[in-house]
């Protein structure tokens, strides 16, 4: 089991690397440079091959081996880190967007890979929990590591010595993954062995797709995916921008929302993995949704605070603190019930499942972080805020329902495969 963890998390912890330099470093980059939010937020169309991933999901659950695709993916991102060293923001700000849409793309398709290889390898409700614990922290790790980490020490490395650094860290993992005992082809790969069944599935692409929305637990999951992160990521988005306008330098969020927040991100991460061995899923999402709801008007009632103080700043601190604590609970017991959901398929469409569930996921973080920029520029920061909560206590009462009377009743979920 240590193997499977250690394995996945370094996966997921490369991944995390294009979402850190696109959330944490750019935003404050930019933003110190005098854009407006609305052009900040439109940078998350960067994000745009992750909602794509579906469509070529099945042709990984059908072509190569896992370990193939996840090599010649990692190796991809080195050569791209390797091309863009000679790249600075200030006069190649094409060619930056045009790299993180590169890594971007190449990140995608390897989490398709690594996804399908995580719901062959992870058994019973013990190893999802921590599996889905290594892909969260591992992910947030990475994102640290890219945004927080680099943001910090960027004045000093510069752009292209950090391409470099990320060069060498990509090449390392694919060797790492090249030489893996874990990902053994007979292990990973068992749907393989009925190669008359996937080519007739490969012709008829629809039966794929009648098969994945039969899948039971499948109709809810799709709205909870779409929507259980709306009203969180537009604060968590907005909120350190107005702090910077307000109350911290790039330095200071670089560490305090960089570092010390995304640390409790993968604190909040890891706890979700602990508690799954213990607690039913559904009863643990009701409480945490609520949690997070009062978090929302905690952070809220702080933009009445305008004039900078060392009370204010601690506040600050405090607020993003516990929100990216709760939205890590979140994350963990939302991977676990969309693996958990993509387990009853049949395995010659797991990949595409749970593909299909991630990229809706993904779908609805990055529309709704692509436009709240224009919320607050239109309407300001408090209004703006108001809408988040509402959002976030929608979602919040959808959940509580689902444990009564859905899909995330306790004795559906307590049918994890031992």
């Amino acid at each position: 089991m240590n193997d499977k963890l250690v394995f996945l998390g370094l996966l997921y912890f490369v991944q995390g690397i294009p979402y850190g330099l696109q959330s944490s470093l750019l935003p404050v980059y930019l933003r110190g440079a005098g854009h407006s939010l609305t052009r900040i937020s439109f940078t998350k169309i960067l994000y745009f091959p992750w909602v794509l991933k579906v469509l070529w999901a099945p042709l990984i659950d059908r072509i190569g081996t896992k370990r193939r695709w996840i090599v010649g993916t990692v190796s991809g991102l080195a050569l791209t880190c390797a091309s863009s060293a000679a790249l600075a923001p200030e006069a190649h700000i094409w060619g930056v967007a045009a790299t993180l849409l590169t890594m971007n793309t190449f990140a995608s398709v390897q989490d398709i890979a690594v996804d399908g290889a995580a719901v062959s390898l992870l058994k019973g409700r013990g190893e999802l929990g921590l599996g889905n614990t290594a892909q969260v922290v591992g992910y947030k790790a990475g994102s640290v590591f890219a945004g927080g980490g680099l943001l910090a020490v960027i004045d000093v490395a510069g752009w292209g010595w950090m391409f470099v650094l990320l060069m060498f860290v990509y090449a390392g993992v694919a060797l790492f993954v090249l030489g893996a005992p874990v990902l053994d082809e007979e292990t990973v790969k068992g749907q393989a062995a009925d190669g008359s069944k996937r080519a007739a599935e490969a012709t008829k692409p629809w039966r794929v797709w009648r098969k994945m929305l039969a899948v039971p637990g499948t109709p809810w999951t799709i709205l909870y995916v779409l929507t259980y992160k709306l009203g969180e990521q537009g604060a968590v988005t907005m909120f350190p921008l107005f702090l910077l306008d307000h109350h911290m330098t790039a330095r200071e969020l670089g560490f305090w929302n960089g570092i010390i927040a995304m640390g409790f991100s993968i604190c909040g991460s890891s706890l979700g993995g602990l508690l799954l061995a213990q607690f039913s899923i559904g009863a643990l999402m009701r409480r945490v949704f609520v949690l997070r709801t009062v978090s929302m008007v905690f952070q809220s009632s702080l933009l009445t605070v305008l004039e900078p103080s060392p009370l204010m700043k601690g506040m600050a601190v405090l607020s993003m603190s516990v929100q990216h604590f709760l939205g890590g609970l979140i994350t963990t017991l939302t991977f676990t019930t969309m693996m958990h959901c993509t387990q009853r398929a049949e395995e010659s469409i797991q990949a595409t499942h749970y593909s299909f569930l991630a990229t809706l996921e993904v779908l609805g973080k990055l529309t709704f972080s692509a436009l709240a920029g224009g919320v607050v520029d239109w309407f300001g920061f408090q209004v703006a805020f108001l809408f988040f909560l509402t959002l976030s206590a929608a979602t919040a009462l959808h959940v509580w329902t689902a444990t009564f009377t859905g899909a995330l009743r306790e004795h559906q979920l307590k049918d994890q495969p031992k």
